[in-house]
């Protein structure tokens, strides 16, 4: 009966080693360049999503950036607006949906699928407008 013992034992070191590893990688940070807070944007709209990031060390397969909507100031996450696959990219140009709302932020999520958990990083100092119609005629 010592077997399991010993096999319970060997999985409860393995599984310390791998939490130390894991965060010894450095952690997730993302910071929005744009939109900026306050900025208005209109259905059909192209607008330049931007942001600067701090990525952990992870030379893993299988990781990627995914930018999130929420209409609510933040409160919720719904729709997933683009996923970036070279995280070298900080940026992506954005057709902006018919969903008014004056509560509109963005989240910009990282992970690495079994190496780096999916983090979250929620921008609400970046909330903006997504007006409701057609942009003034000047």
């Amino acid at each position: 009966m010592k077997t399991p013992r010993l096999i319970v034992t060997l999985l409860l070191v393995a599984f310390a080693f791998a939490d130390v590893k894991a965060n010894s990688q450095g952690t997730y940070s993302a910071k929005l360049i744009s939109p900026r807070l306050g900025q208005v944007l209109y259905p059909g709209q192209q607008v330049s999503v931007a942001w600067d990031a701090s990525l952990p060390k992870t030379h893993a397969g299988g990781c990627e950036m995914e930018i999130w909507l929420s209409l609510d100031g933040g409160r919720t996450f719904h729709t997933c607006i683009t996923v970036v696959n070279i995280l070298n990219t900080r940026y992506f140009d954005w057709t902006v949906p018919n969903t008014p709302t004056n509560a509109a932020v963005l989240d910009i999520r990282f992970g690495c699928e079994f190496y780096y958990p999916e983090s979250y990083s929620p921008q609400p100092a970046s909330t903006f407008v997504i007006a409701q119609g057609a942009p003034p005629v000047h």
